[in-house]
């Protein structure tokens, strides 16, 4: 046997992995210029503002193995953020920016304290009453939310000039945005603290035997995926410049864990896949039937059923096999 029959279909995979990625890039950057239309270039956002969503949630549920079922909330935490700060003045993307990612992250410390105390579906029903708390805020305090009727923001500003108020710039903006995630997770799963997060997943008493602070290192991962999670919400402000309690929805959460399951958990390019297919079904099923979510679900489920691993599952299996004819 030689040494490339040796080669696994998932190392085979991952060899092109990083060029089929810059030729993805390169043709996302090409296409406003190749006659992109609207439509299809917003839609292009949402695929990867999710995919940004997904991404952080993959690094807690993928990596660290803990369920969530309040991811949304960081999203509209970032979204609400970002609307308050550029209402109060600071439409400056170097005020509002840091701003959104910040206090995703800072209310993140608390809440990531006392959910990761708790694991398995205990971990879950905090995460889903911590959203939901968030959304009640969103939907009450009127004064501050705008409640029901939601909040209008200011246009975005740099320097005193007006910036992603164009869908063509806000498309460049969020592209950087989400290969700057995806470089993000790559580093952090490949160095030393991911390997940790793995074992965790795999073996967490034995991890602790080794002398590993569990709880320190559960909490890291859920920061960071926060601030991830508060990035996207930024863009989805900026997106429509409107936000809406519905974006710390149980239902939005929901539907980013069936992203980061449909296209492989525990995968860098799984949440990206999963996230882009989620968004293009339903956008096609709502053109053509008023039921299109029960037809999405029962979709889901089919895909969930056959393809526990995802759609990169399917693809490296697919892969392996078409190398070996």
């Amino acid at each position: 046997m030689s040494a490339d029959e040796t080669v696994t279909p998932t190392a085979r995979f991952a060899k092109l992995g990083p060029l089929a990625g810059l030729a993805v890039v390169a043709l996302l950057a090409a296409a406003p210029a190749l006659g992109l239309s609207d439509f299809h270039r917003s839609l292009a956002i949402e695929a990867m503002m999710f995919s940004i969503l997904a991404m952080s949630l993959n690094l807690i549920l993928g990596y660290a193995g803990l369920v969530s079922f309040g991811h949304a909330a960081f999203f509209a935490i970032g979204a609400y953020a970002a609307g308050l700060a550029a209402n109060a003045g600071g439409t400056d993307m170097l005020i509002s920016f840091p701003i959104a990612i910040l206090t995703g992250v800072l209310l993140a410390i608390p809440i990531g304290w006392l959910s990761i105390r708790l694991s398995g579906f205990y971990f879950l029903m905090i995460t889903f009453a911590f959203a939901q708390m968030v959304h009640s805020v969103a939907f009450r305090w009127n004064w501050l939310t705008g409640g029901s009727d939601g909040l209008l923001m200011a246009g975005p500003t740099l320097l005193g000039s007006p910036v992603l108020q164009s869908r063509n710039q806000l498309y460049f903006f969020t592209l950087i945005c989400c290969v700057v995630t995806f470089v993000a997770m790559a580093t952090i799963v490949a160095s030393p603290f991911g390997q940790v997060l793995v074992g965790i997943r795999e073996n967490t008493m034995r991890m602790r035997a080794l002398g590993y602070n569990i709880r320190a290192y559960k909490l890291a991962a859920f920061v960071i995926a926060a601030g991830f999670g508060a990035l996207a919400g930024y863009i989805n402000a900026q997106f429509s410049l409107f936000v809406a309690p519905d974006a710390a929805d149980w239902t939005q959460s929901a539907s980013v864990l069936v992203m980061v399951l449909i296209g492989g958990a525990g995968t860098l390019t799984g949440p990206i896949i999963g996230a882009t297919v989620v968004l293009l079904l339903q956008h096609w099923l709502s053109s053509y039937t008023q039921y299109w979510s029960l037809v999405l679900g029962l979709i889901f489920i089919g895909l969930i059923t056959v393809a526990r691993d995802g759609l990169q599952g399917v693809a490296v299996r697919a892969w392996g096999l078409g190398m070996t004819r």
